[in-house]
């Protein structure tokens, strides 16, 4: 009864701290997006619905050595290693210690040795002992928890990391060629602009133009070396951007060159994202994962803090010889054996253990917080990405109609000159009118594969009409003793 009274007062003692209430994850989201063809779906490795194989071995490239992946594998490693540590305190520590020692007692001390005694003695001991906190309130287990949600947290850090990576690669790569497609217009138009002014030359010096058409012709050849030469400069700092992203050694860097596969309007253009797509898809993305498991951590930790305010049993025992001769270690009566059972409770700690949880609690706000921050700024980039997506599809066309009617009135302006209906000036402007529209379609086309690459980032990946989304997940914990 005494002991039953006991255990009831430490317990209502106990029961003094009371634990906040674990906070969930209920994002308010649309039932879906507004726009899309309901045909669509796209593969897992988005980068494949390009249908360019020079952009998926820059991509798997990248994947095996670009070092913020091999930094963000690291990471994940230490995380792993923390949750073993963390499992390892549920179970008994068990440890084996051998002694052998030899001393020398004085004979003329306050308390003399018999005559037939000697002042010398050996030791030796074997000793094997076990210690074993149970864990009857859940702290190891919830510290397992936590350490296990701190693990996938650090998993989806990395797929962070590999979703910006990807989305960087696929820009740099659109930019490349994007560039080249300009350098190829450039040298185009510079070979008819060297063509013109030969010509102009010629009838310069045969009196038949003058001398402001032949210097007019020469200033636009100039002006078409210049962008030339421009693009070459961005050229190379894109390859060298790549290069880094891939992972490169320096030597690499400076030899070699960006493959290309197929030009820029050879690239397939996605479709468009299927009508009816839900919205939360959102929740797959890896950042949000993230923060959601950033915020199961933080409640077991509450949980793990809350656990020291009931009483700790603790068993130990040892089992081993003893004996003053080595010959006699192993005989049985040299055997000896210990048993203890030890409870405690902590009956003042000045406060600590109620700061620790509401510590804990606080961290448990500021991962709700930024699990919100999160949904909201995914949100926002989906939203944007849509956007940008339809409005630079319908750009694009837009340019396609605008560089063909140009170039009708780029031929009929040069015949109109020809036949000496107008002057060269006319004929020059259509011209110069057609390139800039020309370098606009390549910028539009440009824009359309940026856009659909943020898009894919945007939603973490491709989207796929299969099986719904699960919702949020919440903490997993392990049964009760």
């Amino acid at each position: 009864m005494r002991k039953t009274l006991l255990l009831l007062t430490l317990l209502a003692l106990a029961g003094c701290v009371t634990l906040p209430p674990m906070k969930q994850i209920k994002p308010d989201l649309p039932a879906a997006w507004p726009e899309g063809n309901p045909q669509a779906t796209i593969a897992a490795d988005w980068w494949t619905a390009y249908n360019d194989p020079a952009l998926d071995k820059l991509m798997a490239e990248a994947l095996a050595h670009n070092r913020d992946l091999k930094s963000a594998a690291a990471r994940i490693e230490e995380a792993r290693t923390n949750l073993g540590l963390a499992d390892a305190d549920r179970f008994p520590e068990v440890q084996i210690g051998a002694d052998a020692g030899r001393s020398r007692v004085s004979s003329r001390g306050s308390m003399p040795l018999p005559a037939t005694a000697s002042p010398t003695n050996n030791h030796y001991k074997l000793n094997l002992q076990a210690a074993w906190e149970v864990d009857l309130w859940g702290r190891y287990r919830e510290a397992k928890a936590a350490a296990r949600a701190d693990l996938l947290a650090t998993e989806h850090a990395r797929q962070v990391i590999h979703s910006s990576l990807t989305g960087a690669i696929a820009q740099g790569y659109f930019a490349l060629a994007a560039l080249d497609a300009e350098t190829r217009l450039a040298q185009d138009t510079l070979a008819n602009r060297r063509e013109a002014v030969a010509l102009h030359r010629l009838r310069f010096e045969g009196g038949v133009a003058s001398e402001l058409t032949l210097r007019q012709a020469e200033a636009e050849q100039a002006s078409v070396e210049i962008s030339l030469a421009q693009f070459g400069q961005q050229v190379r700092r894109q390859e060298l951007a790549l290069a880094v992203l891939l992972g490169r050694e320096p030597r690499a860097i400076m030899q070699e060159t960006i493959t290309r596969g197929a030009r820029l309007g050879d690239l397939t253009l996605p479709p468009a994202v299927p009508a009816g797509l839900p919205s939360d898809l959102l929740l797959r993305r890896p950042d949000l994962r993230q923060a959601e498991q950033k915020l199961f951590s933080a409640q077991a930790r509450i949980r793990e803090a809350g656990a020291a305010i009931y009483p700790n049993l603790s068993l130990t025992a040892n089992l081993g010889t003893e004996s003053k001769a080595l010959s006699d270690l192993f005989s049985g009566p040299a055997g000896i054996w210990g048993l203890t059972a030890g409870l405690s409770q902590t009956l003042f700690n000045a406060g600590r253990t109620k700061a620790a949880i509401k510590a804990a609690d606080a961290r448990q706000e500021l991962a709700l917080i930024a699990y919100e921050q999160t949904l909201q700024v995914a949100f926002k980039e989906v939203l944007d990405a849509l956007v940008t997506h339809r409005q630079t599809r319908e750009t694009g066309a837009a340019e396609a109609r605008r560089v063909d009617a140009l170039k009708h009135a780029a031929e009929l302006a040069d015949l109109r000159y020809r036949n000496g209906v107008s002057n060269y000036l006319e004929a020059l402007d259509a011209r110069r009118n057609l390139f800039q529209a020309e370098q606009g379609g390549i910028e539009a086309r440009h824009a359309q594969l940026a856009a659909s690459a943020d898009l894919f980032k945007a939603l973490g990946g491709g989207w796929e009409l299969a099986p719904p989304l699960e919702a949020p997940l919440q903490p997993q914990r392990e049964a009760q003793p």
